[in-house]
């Protein structure tokens, strides 16, 4: 069998590569939309896997982030506009972000290389936080755009844990422990003979919220009690 992770051109390439060999797949985008799967009760085919919200909860993390700086007048969003949902995660975003009144201002990075550049232009336009979307690029190098965040006194959040771990201001999304436990468990059972076809899709719809004290104290800011009570993890 076959597992893939994360990207959806993993999930792609798979598909493309076999029409019989079993796969399991861990995307964030919607696999029904991407023909991954008929349906997520009833996959036919071979392939099968879980789900999780990712673009889905963009505008979440606006929020999230502008009750952290309530004064700020605007944001930025770093996406890859490569990313087959940088459009709509720049929607999501525009759309909060006129919720709350503030300025949305996006840099693109294609690659690593460019984050410099984007960091710079963030500061070069005064935005006050930065919402980091979801992608596969920004998740392999979280501890790097942590890093970044911190240099530029920039309070930021991102879709994983390990962003916060690293030293970024918060994460807000699904436990990657959780999920690559659920793609283990099915890749198991698929193993010991179950056909992919007659496992539904598994969606994940909890997030968990990670604030770094340390990084706030670092860059200045203050957390408020509410959103401490909030968080499923303080690391301190």
């Amino acid at each position: 069998m076959i597992a893939t992770s994360g990207h959806v051109l993993a999930v792609r390439a798979a598909k493309a590569a076999t029409t019989s060999i079993p796969i399991v797949f861990l995307t964030g985008s919607d696999p029904v939309a991407a023909g991954f799967v008929e349906s997520l009760a009833r996959p036919g085919g071979n392939l099968t896997g879980t789900a999780t919200l990712g673009v889905e909860l963009e505008a979440k993390r606006l929020e999230l982030l502008h009750g952290l700086v309530p004064n700020g007048k605007s944001v930025g969003a770093l996406v890859r506009t490569t990313n087959l949902n940088a459009d709509i995660q720049s929607r999501e975003l525009n759309t909060a972000a006129r919720m709350f009144g503030v300025t949305l201002l996006v840099v693109n990075a294609a690659t690593q290389h460019d984050f410099d550049a984007a960091f710079a232009q963030l500061a070069e336009n005064n935005a006050g936080s930065l919402v980091i979307a979801t992608d596969g690029l920004f998740i392999s190098h979280s501890a790097h755009l942590a890093r970044l965040t911190v240099r530029h006194a920039i309070p930021a959040i991102f879709q994983y844990r390990a962003f916060a771990a690293a030293g970024g201001l918060m994460s807000y999304g699904a436990s990657f422990a959780d999920l690559y436990r659920k793609t283990g468990i099915y890749t198991g059972r698929i193993l010991k003979g179950e056909k992919p076809a007659e496992l539904p899709v598994q969606q994940t719809t909890k997030a968990e919220l990670i604030l770094n004290l340390t990084t706030a104290a670092t860059i200045g800011l203050s957390v408020p009690l509410s959103l401490l009570g909030r968080a499923d993890e303080v690391i301190e």
